[in-house]
């Protein structure tokens, strides 16, 4: 029967194949300050990063500040985000979380984690997120390619995201945590994805528990 989880030497032998892969991962939600990253990762829940891009790209080129997304209106920012999916939910978000920022934070993006998940919108994700981009915090965001990707492949064996992130910060040396967020993010859309994953181009096939599984059957 095949195990359930890699071994130290295998982990780190598989971030480092990943890493040469994936070289080019980073973050792709454009942005030029904490605030846009912000809005940007909360306009990202059930949305592609493509998408969002589109919308922030024309967002921000008349509103990309807390006094000025509210001067925007919820309405008028509701037209903005409409492609984005649940944009009803995400503009009173954006709008309340702007808000907050000008009346207890001086309109500056707290850069701790409980700061963060107290804004309406933002989860761990998002939090881990923007600390990570803007404010160089060592964290490992947890979406579903990455939850998916280090649960198939035996990085970790976890039952949801928050349990996933708790084992990677264990598994993993705390100066890549950050890079192989985005690593991970770039397997799943690349490679490792949810339906039909390219296992015959995977560099870490040999590694993979989920094929081993797979083959058992």
């Amino acid at each position: 029967m095949a195990k359930n989880i890699l071994n130290k030497n295998e982990i780190a032998e598989v971030c480092e194949i990943l890493m040469n892969y994936h070289i080019d991962a980073r973050c792709e939600l454009k942005h030029a300050s904490p605030y846009e990253l912000l809005i940007a990762t909360i306009l990202s829940a059930q949305c592609t990063d493509v998408r969002v891009n589109k919308i922030t790209e024309e967002l921000f080129s008349v509103a990309n500040t807390p006094e000025k997304i509210c001067e925007l209106g919820i309405e008028s920012l509701k037209n903005y985000i409409k492609s984005a999916g649940f944009f009803n939910t995400k503009a009173e978000n954006i709008i309340e979380t702007s808000q907050i920022l000008i009346k207890k934070y001086d309109s500056k993006v707290p850069q701790t984690m409980d700061e963060l998940v107290s804004l309406p919108g933002v989860g761990r994700k998002t939090a881990n997120v923007v600390l990570a981009n803007c404010f160089n915090v060592p964290t490992i965001a947890v979406d579903t390619h990455v939850f998916r990707v280090t649960n198939r492949i035996g990085i970790v064996k976890a039952d949801n995201v928050l349990d996933t992130e708790k084992a990677l910060m264990k598994k993993l040396p705390k100066d890549i945590w950050v890079k192989m967020h985005h690593v991970f993010i770039f397997h799943g859309r690349r490679v490792c994805s949810a339906r039909n994953p390219k296992c015959n181009i995977c560099p870490v096939i040999a590694y993979c528990l989920y094929l081993r599984r797979k083959n058992e059957v």
